[in-house]
């Protein structure tokens, strides 16, 4: 018989997207399995396909699964996971459960039109997805609740979009490890917020911490300021005025485009930028953009004083929303000058192709990207330049202006994700750096180990490692 702890990493690895781990806690002959997040991976057809084969583990014998926040690439397996037969308990915060069925409803809808496409089989259907919400259950906040004997998990607000969370497990070191300590902790970080942010409160710092598992999107390089980022959406929106062309703006449903309308809502109040018509062109970021306000008492302290005082924050002069299909078709006859804010953030799927056909070939417009662009995505491709590209097997000759603004990210960059370790530095173990592409990861691992002296390391997918 054995007490162990160990932790696979089945997903999430050497790329940004697919967040997937496991975590075991061994009891002589008992063993409980614990998944954190459960994820699509996102980018090219190629990297997509891995979300059809098997799970790395029996589905029938997870106990929990924990999902930090209601990004695809966290929780868009979840309702292949039931599927195949998990019947454990799901938890997250009471927001982030909110957030998954729009965001769920919505991937299905996706995979039904690819699959018919394909001719081939959805990765789940309607009934998953609802057997997946029946299981699911929202938790607040810094409560600590015991899911086995001698082990607690707390939910610490990572103020990367509404409801993420990181996960904190307080481990009895006698019974799962024959250690000499009380207890172990571990921090699942999930992705973490780029405070300050226009409308979340900060990242919770944590002390403590024995093992780290953190996220490196962003972890060889950093953002520009929060007035630069607005100071360069200003210099866009005003530059394509004067061209009297169409501004185009891939945007993620869930914060992006939140926080853009917060910022849009601004600069037009303030005067900053004229009032021109703005379109919304995504039913889904119309669902979640209702979602934020019902939610605002999760906002930092200065976008609720804002409401306080009256202010629609994600609402201005002329923005409209066109949830239907002939509404977003009627947005070509609005004449020049007008922004155009649609999904997908990668410009894979969503109504933003439809508009990129149309308007990437004119050289008064411009298409502004202020999200990351996974390699090999259409996004990632017109961003680095490319003069043509392939949009619903049409080829579009790219003759708009391409503008990139990172510090809208809601990911820390790397000053802050060494920042973020650097408070737990002296209660560290290990570090595992996971969520990013493989130069990102092994640029932050290094940077840990040189600058704190804690030991980081880059995992391989499928890897197994014991935690003492």
């Amino acid at each position: 018989m054995s007490n162990k702890i160990s932790l696979t990493f089945c997903g999430g690895v050497e790329e940004v997207t697919g967040a997937n781990f496991l975590f075991e806690l061994e009891e002589g002959d008992r063993v409980h399995r614990v998944l954190i997040d459960c994820g699509l991976t996102q980018g090219t057809e190629s990297m997509e396909a891995k979300n059809s084969n098997p799970f790395p583990y029996d589905p029938t014998q997870i106990d929990f699964l924990f999902v930090t926040h209601a990004h695809m690439d966290h929780i868009g397996r979840v309702p292949q996971l039931v599927k195949e037969g998990f019947r454990g308990r799901i938890m997250s915060t009471g927001e982030t459960k909110e957030l998954a069925l729009p965001m769920l409803e919505d991937a299905l809808r996706l995979l039904e039109e690819d699959s018919r496409r394909k001719g081939i089989l959805p990765l789940y259907e309607k009934k998953d997805v609802e057997n997946a919400l029946s299981l699911w259950e929202g938790v607040p906040y810094e409560t600590s609740r015991e899911i086995f004997t001698g082990v607690f998990v707390t939910a610490r607000d990572a103020g990367h979009i509404l409801g993420s969370a990181m996960f904190e497990f307080s481990i009895d070191s006698k019974i799962y490890s024959n250690g000499n300590h009380e207890k172990i902790r571990v921090l699942f970080t999930g992705d973490l917020g780029n405070s300050p942010s226009p409308l979340l409160k900060d990242t919770e710092r944590v002390k403590g911490i024995n093992y780290m598992i953190m996220e490196s999107v962003y972890g060889d390089r950093n953002h520009e300021s929060r007035h630069l980022r607005r100071e360069l959406l200003k210099e866009a929106i005003l530059e394509s005025i004067k061209k009297k062309g169409t501004l185009l703006i891939p945007s993620f449903s869930l914060e992006k485009t939140q926080v853009l309308l917060y910022e849009m809502n601004y600069l037009v109040e303030k005067g900053e930028v004229p009032a021109v018509p703005v379109f919304l062109d995504s039913p889904l970021a119309i669902k979640i953009t209702e979602i934020y306000k019902r939610n605002h008492k999760n906002f930092n302290e200065e976008a609720r004083r804002a409401i306080e005082g009256g202010d629609d924050i994600l609402r201005f002069p002329k923005l409209k929303f066109t949830p239907s299909r002939m509404q977003s078709e009627m947005i070509a006859t609005t004449p020049n000058p007008k922004i155009i804010i649609a999904g997908g953030g990668m410009s894979t799927g969503g109504r933003i192709t439809k508009h990129e056909r149309m308007y990437l070939g004119g050289r008064e417009n411009t298409i502004l990207f202020i999200g990351y662009q996974s390699a090999g995505s259409l996004g990632r491709q017109i961003e680095e330049g490319v003069d043509r590209v392939q949009i619903d097997g049409e080829e579009v000759i790219v003759r708009a202006k391409v503008v990139t603004i990172i510090g809208y990210s809601s990911h820390k960059d790397l000053d802050h994700l060494v920042e973020f370790v650097e408070y737990s530095a002296d209660t560290l173990k290990k570090v595992f750096v996971v969520m990013g592409e493989p130069k990102a990861s092994m640029f932050l691992a290094q940077r840990i180990k040189d600058y704190i002296g804690v030991e980081a390391i880059h995992p391989e997918e499928g890897e197994t490692i014991e935690l003492s």
